[in-house]
């Protein structure tokens, strides 16, 4: 099933999560825990300084999406051996990473692409503060199968014995994206 082009809404733009201007009880995805960390603990979360939250808005108001980005570590022992080696990893114990924790899509917006959109917007700011914060991969937390399958689609790579974990180099989230300089 292909999603229809993102052009049939052509002003969304991300924001950060701004409780006071965007409405965030009307947000509904298909799963009620990103419902409920939106509606009930994203604004915490961003106090806390635990997680930045993005939105995707047409109109300064409506969430069409949201993603969460915090700076995470990577048990260097959880990755192959073999893909250390392919990156050239230093020999550390943790491995610096950005953790994409939570992405979601609007009910409303179904159907438009709007996965990729946030998924595509979550990676470049990922590598964009990479320069600012060093960070080798993005990694996240498939919420299930279903989720997985969309990330590894966009060539994350599972981290065996860790189920539902996936990463992405920093060096591939690059190649998406040449106009960015990342020194």
């Amino acid at each position: 099933m292909a999603d229809r082009p993102v052009q049939e809404v052509p002003r969304l733009r991300f924001e950060p999560l701004d409780k006071k201007r965007h409405d965030r009880t009307a947000f509904s995805c298909e799963q009620e825990s990103l419902d409920r960390y939106l509606k009930e603990h994203a604004t915490q979360e961003i106090k806390k300084r635990v997680a930045a939250v993005y939105v995707l808005t047409p109109d300064d108001k409506t969430i069409a999406g949201y993603y969460t980005l915090s700076q995470y570590a990577i048990e260097a022992g959880d990755l192959p051996p073999e893909l250390v080696q392919l990156l050239h990893l230093p020999k550390y114990d943790k491995l610096p990473a950005t953790l994409l924790g939570r992405l979601a899509r609007s009910k409303k917006f179904k159907g438009r692409g709007l996965g990729e959109l946030l998924l595509m917007g979550a990676l470049k700011r990922a590598l964009e503060q990479s320069r600012i914060i060093a960070s080798l991969a993005v990694v996240v937390d498939a919420i299930d199968e279903n989720a997985r399958a969309f990330y590894r689609r966009y060539g994350f790579i599972d981290i065996p014995d860790r189920p539902n974990r996936l990463f992405l180099p920093m060096k591939t989230v690059a190649q998406l994206f040449p106009d960015i300089d990342t020194g």
